[in-house]
């Protein structure tokens, strides 16, 4: 299925286009991908780490990724209860999806690296 879009944009950039018409879709799904990355960097909960993994970030991007700062507090939160045997089962099943989370981010990191010393 397809999409028709028309758009205006100053001449400039209509001039610049106009080398690269037939990878348009290819422009706007890239630039749509970075803009999502973007927004991304600083993360909050699992939902948004995995969308950006899911849409064949950069290496580059995913070396940008950093959790917020009230993830980082809640996940020291969590760990501190946990090293006091006062985990509730609900804290338990949060830690442990953070702990998936960050497992999950440090492979994608250890790819991203890979990948950048392969083009060097």
């Amino acid at each position: 299925m397809t999409m028709q879009i028309t758009i205006e944009v100053p001449d400039t950039l209509g001039r610049q286009l106009q080398n690269f018409r037939e990878r348009w879709p290819e422009i706007l799904e890239r630039g749509l991908r970075e803009l999502s990355a973007e927004k991304a960097v600083e993360f909050e909960d699992e939902n948004v780490i995995l969308e950006l993994l899911a849409s064949r970030p950069t290496p580059e991007q995913v070396l940008a990724l950093r959790s917020s700062q009230a993830l980082q507090t809640r996940v020291s939160e969590l760990l501190d209860k946990n090293k006091q045997q006062v985990l509730s089962h609900q804290d338990e099943l949060e830690l442990d999806r953070y702990l998936l989370l960050e497992h999950l981010v440090r492979l994608a990191k250890a790819h991203a690296y890979q990948q950048l010393a392969a083009r060097s």
